[in-house]
């Protein structure tokens, strides 16, 4: 899992004690934020792929990366449709993203980076469902 190895993060509310919120959580907001912005084709992890994917689900919480030390930092990375301008995708992502995690958590982002990681053309299949090559005997 990206954003491992990190404990839940508590956020001070009242006095009827505290609320922790688990990175995963962080997590799937960023990834559902992403993937509302127009030109965004889905998400992506690192080189291991998960399960989800060749069973052609999509898993909001892959390719996402919490940081969550002394301040708050998100890493997206996505896969873009074929002809959107790049920039704007980027900006709008990370726009959505601060926005998002901010609301629904109280927590303050202090950093959301956009990592483009491929592009989807028309006439592709979604992510997670590409065909696995036949090895040819």
């Amino acid at each position: 899992m990206e954003g491992q190895g990190l404990e839940n993060i508590e956020v001070p509310l009242n006095d009827l004690g505290k609320v922790q919120i688990a990175p995963e959580v962080i997590q799937i907001i960023s990834g559902l934020a992403a993937l509302g912005v127009k030109g965004v084709a889905g998400t992506r992890g690192g080189v291991v792929k998960g399960l989800t994917q060749y069973l052609g689900r999509k898993n909001p919480k892959q390719g996402i990366k919490v940081e969550l030390e002394e301040e708050t930092r998100i890493t997206v990375s996505v896969i873009v449709h074929y002809g959107v301008h790049l920039p704007s995708v980027g900006k709008e992502v990370q726009e959505k993203v601060k926005t998002a995690v901010e609301s629904m958590t109280g927590l303050e982002v202090m950093d959301v980076k956009v990592k483009i990681v491929g592009v989807q053309f028309d006439g592709e299949q979604e992510q997670g469902t590409e065909e696995i090559p036949q090895r040819i005997v």
